[in-house]
């Protein structure tokens, strides 16, 4: 198992609901474990062989909230 380490910048959370939300989409992704979240941003750690930064990152950007990798 390849497990690696993204930070997300994630626009439009602006309450505990938001922050809510965002969990529930990251721990839906297989291989996805949520390490920090708070408002505006994430940090995850994943099975590199199951998904990717950018994949992670369009699932929340599907729930609604802009997210973004950040460079390690």
């Amino acid at each position: 198992m390849d497990r690696q380490q993204a930070r997300l910048h994630i626009e439009g959370m602006s309450c505990g609901h938001c922050v809510a939300r965002v969990r529930q989409a990251l721990e839906a992704l297989p291989g996805v474990d949520v390490l920090s979240l708070e408002l505006g941003s994430a940090t995850v750690s994943f099975d590199g062989a199951e998904t990717t930064p950018a994949a992670i990152a369009d699932a929340v950007t599907q729930d609604g909230y802009q997210a973004t990798p950040q460079p390690s």
